[in-house]
């Protein structure tokens, strides 16, 4: 497969990577080419900004959550069809899990064979920064780094000895990015604010920024440089055989239909929850539940007074309910048709606060005795989880791998979902699996099928 790609990477995070990938992708889109956007690593975020630049699903690329294996077949499935893929990377280009380069950037670009663009925030230095290249360019010769990008360049004369020193390396120069207070994306506790919190706003950002690259990079080598990636000996990943393994899954599947206005479905109404709340969630979840034979139908806990016609199953995702519990629990009569509901439900981080009693003193849906509440400490870090008792989405024995990032608290349970070395937690039941661990379900495609058997 033909997929021309490169990887948007940075020594460190805050250099810029967010601004020159995003940008980027808006640029070489707005000169008439199909942009697939991805992102290393599990953020929500910037997938959403990636989603404006392109006007296509922005996707996650997680060797931890899915797999070494999956990853080029998931990038290709992203970008069948697409002229060019743009990948941002995640923290510094070497820094993965832990203290290993696992589920790093550079791992990540080595599965993809794809080149490497470094944009390298230069405020503070001129000559040096060819040694930081220089570098990062010979710690790990797998990795091919392509060009640089020079982000915050101060002046003409500071560009001059940028490009010199590196110029002296033989490391292209793919652009340099003055300093511009006006395309910061505004941030809070756990960091940007999405895209679909901020509407309008969020589409001028991203024009900002697509000006800015367009005006500051060489899109034409750019372009080349991701052209010069060798076929990607991947087939792409295919939701419908993915929910065909293991565990039965076959037998849920039924003959999908199209999507399109006023076409019937003969499946089960899966609802998920979207809106500016909850807008953490992975693009395949859905191309899974319709794999498996649901219908998939959005609402927003936020203005929606009921659920979608038909409702059989909820999935409720992450985002930000602590950001809008006042107007979460205004919404009185949804919050009561949820708590009446006795269809299956799986709910992740946000969702497991939706479905408790409380959230900071407001009331949410009551579908789990407990509390929750804001606090000082963050929580984040991947897990590796065994499931220690049966409920909608886990078998006792199974072993996931996910990840956990939030600022709230809820008691642990008597009888936990989910356990791992120092923690576990989740309130499960035959018909409900709510917890705090996020995961990747084309990493584990029984998951949708669980939640559609059991609609």
């Amino acid at each position: 497969m033909v997929v021309p790609r490169l990887v948007v990477a940075a020594p460190a995070s805050g250099s810029g990577k967010t601004t020159v990938a995003t940008g980027l992708m808006a640029a070489l889109r707005g000169r008439g080419l199909k942009v697939s956007p991805h992102k290393v690593g599990p953020d929500y975020i910037d997938p959403g900004y990636h989603a404006l630049a392109t006007g296509r699903p922005g996707r996650n690329l997680d060797p931890w959550l899915v797999g070494e294996d999956l990853v080029a077949p998931l990038f290709a499935h992203g970008a069948s069809g697409c002229d060019v893929a743009v990948v941002e990377g995640v923290m510094g280009l070497f820094d993965g899990r832990g203290g290993t380069g696992f589920a790093s950037t550079a791992h990540v670009a080595g599965l993809l064979a794809a080149p490497v663009v470094l944009v390298v925030d230069v405020s503070r230095q001129s000559r040096s920064v060819a040694a930081t290249v220089h570098g990062f360019a010979s710690f790990d010769s797998r990795i091919q780094v392509g060009g640089v990008v020079l982000n915050r360049v101060g002046s003409d004369r500071h560009e001059e000895l940028c490009r010199a020193a590196l110029g002296e390396r033989g490391i292209p120069v793919l652009g340099a990015i003055r300093r511009d207070d006006a395309v910061a994306v505004p941030s809070r506790h756990l960091g940007l604010v999405p895209a679909a919190e901020r509407g309008a706003e969020a589409v001028a950002a991203v024009d900002r920024l697509a000006a800015l690259v367009a005006r500051s990079c060489d899109l034409e080598a750019l372009v080349r440089l991701a052209r010069a990636a060798p076929p990607l000996e991947a087939t792409p990943w295919d939701p419908v055989l993915a929910v065909k393994g293991p565990d039965g899954a076959s037998e849920t599947v039924r003959a999908t239909v199209p999507e399109a206005p006023g076409v019937a479905r003969s499946g089960p109404v899966v609802a998920v929850a979207g809106g500016a709340a909850f807008t953490f969630g992975y693009a395949e979840h859905v191309e899974l539940l319709r794999a498996a034979g649901a219908e998939v139908a959005v609402f927003d806990p936020l203005r929606d007074e009921k659920l979608p016609d038909g409702t059989a199953a909820l999935v409720v995702g992450g985002g930000f309910p602590e950001a809008y519990a006042a107007d979460l629990a205004a919404n009185e009569p949804l919050r009561a048709r949820i708590a009446a509901f006795g269809g299956p439900i799986a709910a992740e981080c946000a969702g497991l606060l939706y479905l408790c009693e409380a959230l900071d003193g407001h009331p949410m849906c009551g579908k789990i005795r407990t509390t929750a509440r804001m606090t000082d400490h963050l929580t984040l870090g991947y897990r590796e989880a065994t499931a220690v008792r049966e409920s909608l989405l886990t078998r006792p024995g199974e072993r996931f791998r996910g990840h956990e990032f939030h600022r709230t608290a809820v008691p642990a349970p008597e009888r936990p979902v989910f356990a791992w070395p120092g923690g576990g937690d989740g309130y499960g039941e035959a018909r409900l699996t709510a917890s705090y661990l996020h995961l990747h379900w084309a990493g584990c495609p029984a998951l949708a099928s669980r939640v559609v058997k059991c609609s």
